[in-house]
């Protein structure tokens, strides 16, 4: 895992609850899914970024980062690590305050870039095994 404890009570306690998850659709079973409830349950605003830009969970959905009119405090990521990279950046050019690579989800290269921006960062790990962990 890349994130130290701190920068993992950071990004889920102290930066801001609006959450872009990319990869998150309307399929219940899919992980992205079962994410997303849970950091509904801890009160954060997640809104979902796929290609079908199809609502969930009551709120609507975006074909990618640049189409969310609004500010993002966190990009959860969801995707093939082939592909992460490419969001890292976007998360950054959105002016998001950090990054969150799933489980599975590694660019090192990625991580470097997004870390050189000031962005926040943790890698191959998930925010709803971490959150209930904070207590």
């Amino acid at each position: 895992m890349y994130g130290d404890e701190a920068t993992i009570r950071t990004i889920l306690t102290g930066l801001g609850d609006t959450w872009a998850v990319v990869g998150l659709s309307s399929n219940r079973s899919r992980a992205a899914y079962g994410v997303a409830e849970v950091l509904r349950r801890y009160g954060k605003r997640v809104v979902p970024v796929h290609p079908k830009a199809e609502p969930v969970g009551g709120e609507q959905g975006y074909a990618s980062l640049a189409d969310i009119p609004f500010d993002v405090d966190v990009v959860d990521v969801f995707v093939n690590s082939e592909l992460a990279g490419a969001v890292a950046d976007e998360a950054v050019a959105k002016g998001a305050r950090a990054v969150w690579f799933q489980l599975g989800v590694v660019d090192e290269a990625a991580y470097e870039r997004t870390r050189a921006a000031g962005l926040e960062m943790v890698m191959d790990a998930c925010p709803a095994i971490e959150i209930p962990r904070l207590g």
